[in-house]
């Protein structure tokens, strides 16, 4: 015997078996037991709520012997006919295949005829919304006033498509999505029906992933069992057939953004196209975490919406923390414009990389959120004490202070630096740009000096920025790279402008004193 997919095979035969759809399912049983029956419904929603099940679990209702508080029996020859589909009381039509005004014609004729057996003739029209505008106007009137034994339904996932004139003549039943909840709960009860060792961290992740789908839900784990078939289906594995991506891998993308690391980024997104993960999936899971940072960020009510563990939830709440709501904001446009660009682009790593290497540096746009995120992180180095001034312009520089004559800055005989203090003052630039940027800001303003020896003073105007060298081993970094430099090693000491009557001007400046030489190398 072949095989038969999970969700036609669990497919419900009974209300009682329909998840998610309770209203609904109440509503349709009150009718049949008050034989209070409408002459046309129409269903809509999403992918996989329901819709034609519901339908065919009502054309039985409706024609079945014996009842059962609304519910059709199953047993009953007309309930095992329907099932079986060999009953003419029941006509299912695709109307994305019969869309014309002679197939619509065809069912006004048939219409005429009272059923064989049976109290009701059923049509079920799924996709009517791909019905052509003559089509829809030849089915007006019979829809309005169909023979008493005549019940149609319309199915659709697009309702706004239907005319006006349809949608009045119908009971309209809107068909939510399922919760992940339900959704897992029944992948559980089948899961256990079919003798399948199954986590429900796994089972979770595959609701999740079914997007308010049942049969999304049942295809999806068909095919996680049928990838490992006779073993334990675990989250891991569930992540590999599906080639989608943990959230703790967003959390350390969203960190590695967060420090403008672009060489790390790329490297997260490196490891997970060689594990195989589908980057549209990715693309668009990355966005939807990131929108849900920001209801976190947002407020606590929206908790009981994101529909995620609580293991997850507070791995989200500590990284909201700490997040920006504006930066959020912008990390989730450029993801969404992403999301719809890469589904059909032939280079999709490139354009991902793109995308992580606008959220790492804000300065190569323009618009009004990077400018945000531009200003965010200036006010971020002010607050960490990191000096910050507009390029090419010297510090605390006055334009209105009155032209002066500048001191004479002492003088140093050449002959009084030793060999380590002149290669150090030749090759300064190349030490700059050794230390890290945290120290490199501070250093710009420090004034250098000859010490005793192979000392070399460090004259700082500013006592924050002098204490921020001392501490920290700033002052073992910067004899670090000084020694990468030159190859010999140098003692780094600072001096506070002011201390023992001496300013800043009186200290010679050790730059200036091979200011004219070209710098050479130094073995």
């Amino acid at each position: 015997m072949s095989y038969t997919a999970l969700y036609r095979k669990f497919r419900p035969d009974t209300f009682e078996d329909v998840k998610g759809q309770d209203a609904i399912v109440t509503t349709l049983k009150n009718q049949i037991r008050a034989q209070r029956i409408g002459h046309a419904y129409l269903f809509c929603g999403t992918r996989g709520t329901g819709k034609t099940t519901v339908a065919k679990i009502f054309a039985k209702a409706v024609n079945c012997e014996n009842p059962q508080d609304g519910s059709p029996c199953g047993v009953c020859p007309m309930c095992r006919s329907i099932k079986a589909q060999t009953s003419m009381n029941v006509i299912e039509i695709d109307a994305a295949s019969n869309n014309g005004v002679d197939n619509i014609r065809e069912i006004v004729d048939e219409v005429r005829y009272s059923p064989t057996e049976g109290r009701y003739k059923v049509y079920i029209i799924d996709e009517v919304h791909m019905l052509s505008p003559g089509a829809f106007n030849a089915l007006l009137k019979t829809l309005e006033e169909p023979p008493s034994y005549v019940i149609f339904i319309l199915a659709t996932t697009e309702v706004h498509k239907i005319p006006i004139t349809i949608l009045s003549r119908c009971q309209r039943y809107d068909f939510r999505r399922i919760t992940i909840d339900e959704i897992a709960a029944r992948l559980r009860e089948l899961a256990d029906k079919e003798q399948v060792a199954a986590q429900d961290k796994a089972l979770r992740y595959v609701a999740r992933a079914a997007d308010g789908s049942m049969r999304d839900g049942l295809s999806l784990l068909d095919q996680c069992i049928a990838f490992y078939l006779g073993q334990e289906l675990t989250y891991d594995k569930v992540l590999e057939v599906l080639g989608t991506v943990d959230v703790e891998v967003f959390a350390q993308l969203l960190r590695e953004i967060r420090a403008g690391d672009v060489t790390g980024c790329v490297r997260i997104l490196e490891e997970l196209v060689a594990t195989g993960r589908d980057l549209t999936q990715f693309a668009s899971d990355f966005t939807w975490y990131l929108r849900n940072l920001l209801l976190v960020k947002a407020s606590e009510a929206f908790d009981e919406l994101l529909e995620v563990s609580s293991d997850q939830l507070a791995l989200m709440k500590r990284e909201a923390a700490d997040c920006d709501a504006e930066l959020l904001m912008r990390y989730i446009r450029i993801f969404s414009e992403l999301s719809g660009q890469v589904k059909y682009a032939s280079q999709k790593r490139v354009l991902i990389e793109i995308a992580l290497i606008k959220l790492c540096r804000p300065e190569m746009e323009t618009d009004y959120s990077s400018l945000v995120s531009r200003l965010k992180a200036l006010e971020k180095r002010l607050e960490e004490g990191v000096p910050v001034r507009e390029r090419g312009m010297p510090p605390e520089t006055d334009v209105r202070e009155e032209k002066r004559e500048e001191p004479k800055e002492p003088a140093i005989p050449q002959e009084a630096l030793s060999e380590d203090l002149r290669a150090l003052a030749q090759n300064w630039k190349a030490v700059l740009a050794g230390v890290s940027p945290q120290v490199r800001p501070c250093l710009a303003n420090a004034r250098l000096s000859p010490g005793s020896g192979s000392t070399l003073l460090l004259i700082f105007e500013s006592a924050f920025d002098k204490d921020w060298i001392d501490s920290g081993g700033r002052t073992g970094e910067i004899e670090e790279a000084a020694a990468k430099v030159i190859g010999r090693h140098v003692t780094v000491e600072t001096r506070l402008a002011g201390e023992n009557q001496m300013e800043a001007r009186d200290y010679p400046d050790l730059t200036k004193v091979f200011k004219n030489v070209p710098i050479e190398y130094v073995e």
